[in-house]
């Protein structure tokens, strides 16, 4: 795990030298085709080489949310495991890692009916009217959510009335990989000069390989939600619409990706789990080399 820019991609390749690996991405947009450069996602020469799952596989019209990363990744888990190889998560998503080791709550579908029904008696009798019902079936999670989050309340709702079991006991059968597998977690970090250094060279080196074009194709399609977050969009949108020239949507680019870069490190601080890496004056082999010594019997 670690921050956009920080040399994740590299050193998993080094380090599949030494042992027999296989990549499953922990991105939220290098799963989606046609966004090579935007998403930073390995170049093919990469993944013909090491073996890449979850990149350039859903069309960027798709949602793709961290149920669907779950799901697919434990599949995946499997496969890799049959061949007798060790399955590796590259990637900066912290919600994703998270969620993989520790397990998520999905519950069922939403009923929109229900939602609109519900949504309607807030509306009339008050938020607190609801939120005294939440307190009857399940006083639990009535604990947990603030009176005033009608979101959580209304889905907290609906999930008792679906299943007719209350949220609280449903999200206790939550199971992520840490019950079934030996997992290690290894965070890499820079000086924040030098991330942010990486961070403005590998936006130039975007441009520079045709950044523009590929923005271009996308927004010629009706992109999903998720894709649309990309940071890239937005500032890449001004600049085709005529609102700022060039160096300011680079400008915005760089910006939004060192914030995001932080945002990431301080979800990252909050997990006590990550064995963290300073990779400063580290070559890609030498960090792979420290991964591999970290690993029990494996030296």
């Amino acid at each position: 795990m670690g921050p956009t820019a920080v040399g994740k991609t590299e050193i998993a390749v080094n380090l599949s030298k030494k042992l027999d690996i296989e990549v499953i991405s922990c991105d939220s947009m290098q799963v989606y085709k046609g966004m090579r450069l935007i998403s930073a996602a390995p170049k093919a020469l990469i993944r013909k080489e090491l073996k890449h799952h979850l990149v350039a596989e859903l069309p960027a019209q798709k949602e793709y949310s961290v149920a669907n990363f779950i799901e697919k990744s434990k599949r995946i888990i499997k496969g890799i495991h049959k061949k007798g190889k060790i399955p590796v998560f590259v990637g900066g998503s912290g919600l994703y890692m998270k969620a993989l080791m520790d397990g998520i709550f999905i519950g069922p579908a939403a009923d929109n009916r229900l939602r609109a029904q519900l949504y309607k008696q807030a509306k009339k009798y008050g938020r607190n009217y609801l939120y005294d019902r939440l307190k009857t079936i399940d006083p639990v999670a009535a604990a947990k959510i603030h009176p005033a989050n009608i979101r959580k309340i209304i889905r907290a709702i609906e999930v008792f009335k679906l299943t007719k079991t209350p949220i609280s006991i449903l999200q206790k059968d939550t199971e992520g990989i840490l019950k079934g597998f030996n997992v290690y977690i290894f965070g890499l970090n820079l000086k924040r000069q030098n991330l942010y250094q990486r961070i403005d060279e590998r936006v130039e080196e975007m441009f520079k390989k045709g950044l523009i074009g590929e923005i271009k194709k996308l927004l010629r399609k009706r992109l999903s939600k998720t894709a649309n977050q990309a940071i890239g969009i937005d500032e890449m949108r001004g600049y085709l619409e005529a609102r700022y020239d060039l160096n300011e949507a680079k400008r915005l680019m760089k910006r939004n990706s060192r914030h995001f870069a932080k945002r990431q490190l301080t979800w990252f601080r909050k997990e006590s789990r990550i064995k963290w890496i300073n990779v400063d004056n580290k070559s890609h082999k030498k960090v792979a080399e420290i991964i591999l010594r970290s690993i029990p019997n494996n030296n």
